[in-house]
């Protein structure tokens, strides 16, 4: 079954993430991508650089400053705020980054920030047209009413309120296409990286590999299940009170690794910008001067983590208490800086400093994983997907392979040597035991000695990605202080996975409920649950594949939408900031503190 998907999702992705203007170079720029970076440019301009001119005022606006309880809406913009954060800041920084990396070497951070700088006009915009044409007061009661409250808003409602009837169709198709990807890039994405982390753990258990995949793909399975189904309103309080803990945590190690290796960094922003427009060999990949490889991975990298342009956040965000749209907005644009730009700069330079980005380490690899793949290395250096061979013969542990023919693959990086053992669970190369010597058989997953002594894993130098590579960067930055620093990703992957899962679902069941109303929410919920499963055990490269498919399909009738809608856009900008709107909420705000301030006095007295 996950060989017929992979094939289905291979042509997906090329007419997606692949097709788009001729460069004469074997690779064209993507539509996603100029549709993406095109939106955002061109709203930079037409709002005058906002997310430039008004950041401060949305850190203003966020600290409660000109908070109005009165104000229509369900929660705080600080919490409308981190009610989204809860859901951008998790799986995207930790093993999105290391993904981008991986495939695009360490210029992929630096479109990974032209992504999010471009991503604050984008988010502002999709934001301020959420509140707007939001609906207030459409909650019912039991299983109607959502657990953010009683307030509806997003794409789908400026896309059909905004642009017209006409284009109600489009709303639709904005509403199943995020549906979609409510299953994948928020639900399955993340259960795999769960189950990809905690890979290394099966000895403890004494299980192989693939069962000990399925149990924990089950176990997180049923703890989503759980919280969606049941108590999402109380869970979820406290996931939003845990999670920007656990994010303090992460970003805390992050600095600490950054402060012990203060003399590389500089080298590390060096890299960043040189490897930005002329990437050197990469590991899985990206050859000399084929640097749109490098900015398409940043690209689709910065979209799964900051989700601007996506249209998933302006439905957390309508929640907001305020009468002022833009008051939301300017809240909106800071998620791309705190996202991408703080907490997704530290995963990279954590990442390059440690020098773990392209460090083959000893690896245990099992030939029925789904890490193993097969790749063609020309003589360019540029690596491309092959089709598995019939046999690969292996002497004194060096494949017999010529140059243009498949080549075993780790984490789709080649691999150059083979062992039978490794002793010291591996820790360094030095601790290979003895070079295997016979033929690999891809087909049947086995390897077969010259002696005839079969072996379903070997062992040699391969590189790590995703979650597992952000792991090894925090266990090697963090030595210095003990062997526990990959215990840092580990909790925060666990607990980012399902925070994220539990707002994502809500923006599904949004969307099922715009679509096909009440009734539709439950078994939106059982489809969510059983995704979460098959996310936990297929392949790494395949589930992000389809999310990065369901993405790219997402947020074309989002930029449209607002591309057209910016005229409009503007006169309420314009109109907030020639007002100055937020002074007339001082005076309330003022008066609410007072009285939250008495009333807890009067409590301490009782």
């Amino acid at each position: 079954m996950l060989e017929s998907l992979e094939m289905v999702i291979g042509v997906l992705e090329q007419y997606v993430w692949n097709e788009g203007i001729p460069t004469g170079t074997g690779n064209d720029i993507p539509w996603v991508v100029i549709l993406l970076l095109g939106a955002g440019l061109y709203l930079t301009f037409r709002l005058g650089f906002i997310q430039f001119r008004r950041l401060w005022h949305g850190f203003a606006v966020t600290s409660g400053k000109y908070d109005d309880p009165d104000e229509p809406g369900d929660v705080p913009h600080f919490q409308a705020l981190t009610t989204a954060l809860s859901a951008t800041v998790g799986i995207g920084n930790i093993a999105g980054v290391a993904l981008a990396i991986h495939w695009g070497g360490p210029g992929a951070l630096f479109w990974m920030w032209i992504t999010a700088l471009l991503g604050m006009a984008t988010k502002y915009s999709e934001v301020t047209l959420a509140q707007y044409f939001r609906d207030v007061n459409i909650g019912g009661e039991g299983e109607t009413k959502s657990w953010l409250g009683t307030v509806s808003g997003g794409p789908m409602y400026y896309i059909e309120k905004g642009l017209g009837s006409n284009w109600t169709w489009m709303a639709i198709f904005f509403a199943v296409m995020l549906m979609i990807t409510s299953f994948l890039t928020g639900n399955a994405a993340q259960a795999n990286t769960v189950t990809d982390t905690m890979m290394e753990y099966s000895d403890w258990f004494a299980m192989d590999p693939v069962s000990f995949k399925y149990v924990v793909g089950a176990i997180v399975a049923a703890i989503v299940a759980v919280v969606i189904i049941g108590g999402v309103t109380r869970i979820g309080r406290v996931t939003s009170i845990v999670a920007p803990v656990m994010a303090g945590i992460y970003v805390l190690g992050g600095l600490v690794i950054l402060a012990l290796n203060a003399s590389d960094v500089p080298a590390a922003f060096g890299a960043i910008f040189t490897e930005a427009f002329n990437p050197s060999s990469g590991v899985a990949g990206t050859g000399a001067g084929v640097f749109l490889l490098t900015m398409m991975y940043g690209v689709r990298r910065g979209l799964f983590s900051n989700e601007a342009g996506q249209g998933s956040a302006p439905i957390a965000h309508s929640a907001a208490k305020t009468d002022e749209p833009v008051s939301e907005g300017v809240v909106a644009l800071l998620e791309p800086f705190i996202d991408t730009i703080i907490v997704c700069s530290i995963t990279g330079l954590v990442i390059i400093v440690t020098g773990v980005w392209d460090d083959a380490v000893p690896t245990r690899m099992d030939l029925n994983a789904g890490a193993i793949s097969y790749r063609v290395q020309g003589e360019s250096g540029v690596m491309a997907g092959g089709e598995p061979p019939a046999e690969v013969p292996v002497v004194n542990g060096t494949p017999q392979v010529p140059m243009g023919t498949s080549q075993l693959a780790w984490n789709e990086a080649i691999v150059a040597r083979f062992y039978v053992s490794c002793a010291n669970d591996c820790e360094t190369t030095d601790d290979f035991g003895e070079a295997f010597d016979g033929t690999i058989y891809p087909e049947r997953e086995v390897a077969v000695s010259r002696d005839g002594t079969e072996y379903t894993a070997l062992y040699g130098p391969g590189v790590e990605t995703g979650a597992p590579l952000t792991q090894l960067a925090f266990q090697r930055g963090l030595s210095p202080l003990g062997d526990w620093g990959g215990g840092i990703v580990v909790l925060s992957v666990l607990l980012f996975a399902i925070s994220t899962s539990i707002s994502w679902s809500y923006y599904g069941d949004r969307c099922a409920n715009y679509l096909f109303g009440p009734k539709a929410i439950i078994p939106y919920k059982v489809v969510f649950v059983g995704m979460n499963f098959v996310g936990a055990i297929a392949p790494l490269a395949t589930v992000w594949t389809i999310g990065d498919i369901a993405l790219g399909l997402v947020v074309v009738p989002n930029l449209i939408a607002l591309v057209v809608l910016s005229g409009k856009l503007k006169n309420i900008t314009d109109s907030y900031f020639d007002r100055e709107a937020w002074l007339s909420n001082v005076e309330p705000a003022r008066r609410a503190k007072e009285a939250r301030k008495a009333a807890k006095q009067g409590k301490s007295d009782q």
